[in-house]
């Protein structure tokens, strides 16, 4: 085994004629992206499916043009083997979008709304719209696009149209082909295609036209209207039924119309290319009711849905034990915990979610009075219902739909190899049939011993189940094979289908099973008049009528054929990033939504929690080809010797380094910002800022570290002594030649001002008592309850003084007795440079000292969430059980511990509010609000029980991540990421009623926004008399 890092050059090589396709395509008036580099084809080699298959190429166009070059320059005699897929979100979980040719990404640049017709009902929309993205355009206009997906957040309108994608309520609100009102498309040969409903006459008039619509339109009158009663004979009666190309309904009822574009709808981009679509719009209806139903098994859920369509719900929502016990786990519990509650006496195993909504509250009333009713007299009769909980409250639905959307995610964290995977868990069958379908289906999973989750809709047939199996064993890769076929013929058996939601994707070989040979035959005629040389996702749907070419299938290549070739011991080792299922959470449009920033102002796949993760498993699986024993080499390099130099220097200077596919991962690991939203926001639990470190680490004993690294690493250092001297040092800081010079040697940018008076002097001149251990150690029990220590951060204690010596003054006030503890250096910093020998021997000597302290039962408090959290965290996957069991408060765990003592609420009671804003808007630091939940909910509290009023303000990262700000690589997404979500909100506030608990947010807000504003302890310390 080699016991350095080597030099990775993949074995995948774009092939020849791609290479040349390419280079043709940029010398051309092509405006978009042309991405040839390994990590990017890896970043769009996976969906959310088990499958993998990595591109020739990844194109990013801009516009409509951009494909219609692409499409025209394939078509060409010397490129007409060239094959495509069209890709969005990259959400689909049967390997949709996933080609060996090349990629055309739509969702990076054309994201466009274009135009909004109120009165007319529509919009019209590029394909990469993000559905949230819609929505939130159309809320204030009092319309919404009613598909309800899971994965709204992230799913492009492409995506959807391809898929034909539908979601919850969709009894109700059907499909995305019924919400579709024209098409504009790009065919294989580069001809714009125009869609939309025309009437049958317009229709054979167009037919004998010798032109690709003309020939389109008469295979197509041939194919459906000629087999029309065999159509209808054969087709499932079912509100889910994806055939592909969808034979039924590209004519109206009477025959009378014909609209090509329900053909593409649900094509999975195999016939052409959606750039633009025209939507009709749904009103919203202000009023909802959501009764949230308690059953003692989830067999009982499932034979009481039937009942609650019967009873006119909008939507019945169904979720097992598993799902709800994974929930629970997870950081969404804390929103929803009250919305179901457990019952007493009672094991509670399955929910049913069931939505009623209306013009008002009291419109619903009847209904809803109906049903619980006849809940209560259910529960009495011991039929399986044991409970329920009704809520009208808009924000707690929204909250209870979060947990349901998070299903998904949430199985793929069931613990061990074995992982429920998407394989045949959209099946459809008759609503009726499905209490019965699912008794047979658990039998068979129970008669391999499977483990497995549940949830879906109920009210339309569709139930997820996910078996849990190891794509890492071959022997369960073929059992994969063994379940897909007995759940094809188990479906059949009650009447329906295998792709109810979820599209085809791989298993597209199954469909002459379901559809006989005549009409698949009739799918694949309409193939051939769209793409006769099948070059649009080849192998999905079907075939060209006279081609030899094969369908896909679900035996081709899974990611698990590449996870297995990592040991076993390295990927538990690398678990956050080998567990990752590609859900895509971490693609969350929402700009107020703390999770992976650098994706948001990237708009670059691998600068995700998922991309990451897939370069890191492939980097991981590359070594071990290698030979690398990649943990024992990790435990080797910490060591300094003059051959590694040596090395370094010939490796910096060697010209076939280049190439050096490390280089590609450490780009992608540069863009993190280190926030951990991924770790807690992630259902997976992907920790980007881990293993990130760790690839950080072991790079860099192969390539020099640049200085800026080492300034970073070394802040904790350095700034205790610059301390010493502040006016001098600031007033170096503060010229412009410094800089330039910073710029130009360490690429670091508007280095912070230190605090003057320094947080030393604040603390002896207001005679606070000093740091005694002796004295500590002779306090008796009482005493020791009326101290607090506070544990210093570099950043608040040299940087932002004041907020220190407000948390001491305000301790001071409530009755205690602070004490600055002496700083030292928490490690953070050179944790997130990955400096990890360095940050390793710090933790021991900070939880050394710490954990001595934390014999004396005396509360600790810090200031930085980021660096308080760094003790529960870093510390702990470092030191393991050497970490001790000190705990270090931040300042609204103390004070919430605090407010709950009969003493502090003495103290309070005599104390006079001279200061009372009408209002103050907290901005909580990222790091703070995803690992610690309830945070922002008690910080108000908190302000309540002072008498002052609080109210949290929704923001995504404010750019600045430490030191990430500092950084002049990093200087233009700093930015962006500040104007996105910060910006506009402070410039509706006076500074004097912005409360912002972190230091890096109030640094960033003072150089970018021009505003000086506070943490939230200065207010309750201001509001004081």
């Amino acid at each position: 085994m080699s016991q350095s890092l080597p030099s990775l050059e993949h074995q995948e090589l774009i092939a020849p004629l791609y290479k040349k396709f390419s280079q043709e395509l940029s010398e051309s008036q092509y405006t978009g992206e042309i991405n040839c580099q390994y990590s990017a084809r890896l970043a769009v080699a996976t969906d959310n499916s088990i499958y993998q298959q990595l591109p020739q190429l990844v194109l990013h166009p801009r516009s409509q043009q951009d494909i219609q070059l692409i499409s025209k320059l394939s078509s060409t005699d010397r490129y007409q083997s060239i094959k495509f897929s069209a890709r969005g979100g990259g959400t689909g979980t049967n390997g949709q979008s996933l080609t060996p040719g090349i990629v055309v990404d739509l969702s990076k640049y054309m994201n466009r709304i274009l135009e909004i017709n109120i009165e007319e009902n529509w919009v019209r929309v590029e394909a990469g719209v993000i559905k949230d993205q819609l929505n939130d355009y159309l809320r204030p206009h009092g319309f919404f696009f009613s598909p309800d997906l899971s994965t709204s957040s992230r799913a492009t309108i492409g995506g959807m149209i391809n898929t034909d994608a539908s979601g919850q309520g969709s009894l109700v609100y059907g499909k995305t082909s019924n919400h579709v009102l024209a098409l504009e498309s790009v065919l294989a040969n580069g001809e714009a295609l125009s869609t939309s409903p025309m009437s049958i006459e317009q229709a054979e008039k167009l037919s004998k036209q010798n032109n690709s619509y003309g020939n389109i339109i008469e295979q197509v009158l041939s194919s459906c209207r000629d087999n029309r009663s065999l159509i209808l004979e054969k087709f499932p009666r079912l509100n889910r039924f994806l055939t592909g190309y969808d034979l039924e309904n590209v004519f109206n009822d009477d025959l009378s119309q014909l609209d090509i574009s329900r053909l593409i709808t649900g094509s999975e981009g195999s016939l052409a290319f959606v750039c633009e679509a025209k939507l009709n719009l749904t009103p919203i209806l202000k009023a909802k009711t959501l009764i949230v139903i308690k059953y003692d098994s989830f067999d009982s859920a499932l034979r009481h849905s039937p009942a609650l369509v019967e009873a006119k719900a909008t939507s019945v929502e169904t979720i097992d034990s598993k799902v709800l016990n994974l929930a629970k786990q997870d950081i969404v519990w804390h929103s929803v915990s009250e919305l179901i509650t457990d019952v007493e006496n009672k094991v509670m195993d399955g929910i049913n979610i069931v939505e009623y909504n209306g013009t008002s509250i009291e419109a619903l009333a009847e209904q809803v009075a109906e049903l619980t009713e006849r809940l209560t007299q259910e529960i009495s009769n011991n039929t399986g219902v044991i409970g329920y909980q009704v809520t009208t409250d808009l924000s707690s639905i929204n909250k209870l739909y979060g947990m349901r959307k998070k299903a998904v995610g949430l199985l793929g964290n069931t613990a061990g190899s074995q992982k429920p995977l998407a394989f045949a868990e959209d099946t459809a069958v008759p609503p009726e049939n499905l209490a019965d379908y699912i008794v047979e289906f658990r039998a068979l999973l129970d008669s391999y011993d499977l483990h497995y989750g549940m949830f879906g809709h109920v009210d339309a047939g569709v139930l997820h189940v996910r078996p849990a199996l190891d794509m890492c064993d071959p022997e369960q890769e073929k059992l994969l094979r063994i379940l897909s076929d007995k759940v094809v013929t188990l479906t059949a058996k009650y009447g329906g289908l295998m792709w109810g939601e979820h599209g085809k994707g791989y298993r597209s070989e199954y469909s002459p099973q379901f559809f006989g040979e005549h009409l698949f035959n009739e799918l694949r005629k309409i193939k051939s008049v769209f793409d006769p040389l099948n070059k649009m996702n080849p192998g999905k749907i079907c075939t060209p009528y006279e081609s030899n070419e094969k369908l896909v299938s679900v035996d081709d290549t899974k990611r698990g054929f590449y996870d297995r070739q990592i040991p076993i011991t390295v990927k538990d080792s690398f678990s956050s990033a080998l567990d990752c299922n590609g859900n895509g959470l971490c693609f969350n449009y929402d700009v107020n939504s703390p999770m992976c920033p650098s994706s948001k102002v990237t708009r670059d796949r691998r600068h995700s929690p998922k991309g990451r993760a897939g370069l890191m498993r492939e980097w991981l699986r590359l070594l071990e080809a290698k030979g690398v024993d990649i943990l024992s080499l990790e435990e080797n390099i910490q060591h300094w010797s003059v051959k590694r130099v040596l090395d370094k220097v010939r490796n910096r200077f060697s010209a076939n380094q280049k190439d050096d596919f490390s280089h590609e991962v450490m780009e992608a690991m540069q863009g993190c910002l280190a926030c951990k939203a991924c770790a807690s926001q992630c259902p997976i639990k992907v920790d980007v800022p881990d293993f990130r470190a760790r690839f950080v680490n072991l790079y860099h004993s192969r390539y020099f570290r640049p200085l800026k690294d080492h300034l970073v690493a070394n802040v904790e250092s350095l700034t205790p002594l610059m301390a010493k001297a502040p006016k001098l040092i600031n007033t170096v800081l503060s010229h412009k030649w410094y800089d330039k010079f910073s710029r130009a040697t360490i690429g670091y940018i508007d280095t912070p001002i230190l605090s003057v008076p320094t947080l030393a002097k604040q603390v002896i001149n207001k005679n606070y008592k000093t740091f005694d251990l002796a004295y500590l150690k002779n306090l008796n029990e009482e005493q020791q309850n009326n101290h607090v220590l506070i544990v210093q951060d570099p950043f608040t204690s040299f940087y932002d003084a004041n907020v220190v010596e407000a948390m001491m003054a305000l301790i001071d006030k409530l009755g205690f007795t602070p004490i600055l503890l002496p700083f030292k250096p928490n490690g953070k910093p050179q944790h997130v440079k990955g400096f990890l020998g360095k940050f390793a021997k710090t933790a021991k000597t900070t939880a050394d000292f710490l954990n001595e302290l934390h014999q004396l039962n005396i509360p600790m408090l810090g200031l930085d969430a980021s660096l308080t959290l760094c003790y529960r965290d870093e510390y702990k996957q470092t030191l393991g059980d050497k970490r001790g069991d000190f705990h270090v408060l931040l300042a609204h765990e103390w004070l919430l511990s605090v407010m709950e003592d009969d003493k502090t609420q003495a103290v309070l009671s005599t104390l006079t509010l001279h200061e009372k804003p009408s209002l103050y808007k907290l901005f909580a630091h990222c790091t703070e609000k995803t690992a610690l939940a309830g945070s922002e909910g008690q910080w108000r509290d908190i302000f309540k029980l002072f008498g002052l009023t609080l109210e949290n303000v929704s923001v995504g990262c404010c750019g600045m991540a430490g030191t990430y700000g500092h950084e002049q690589v990093n200087f233009e997404n700093s930015k962006m990421l500040f104007e996105m979500s910060w910006q506009d909100k402070l410039a509706k506030l006076e500074a004097e009623q912005v409360l912002v608990t972190g230091y890096s947010c109030r640094s960033q807000t003072k150089r970018l926004g021009n505003m000086q504003t506070r943490h939230p302890v200065e207010a309750l310390l201001s509001a004081l008399a």
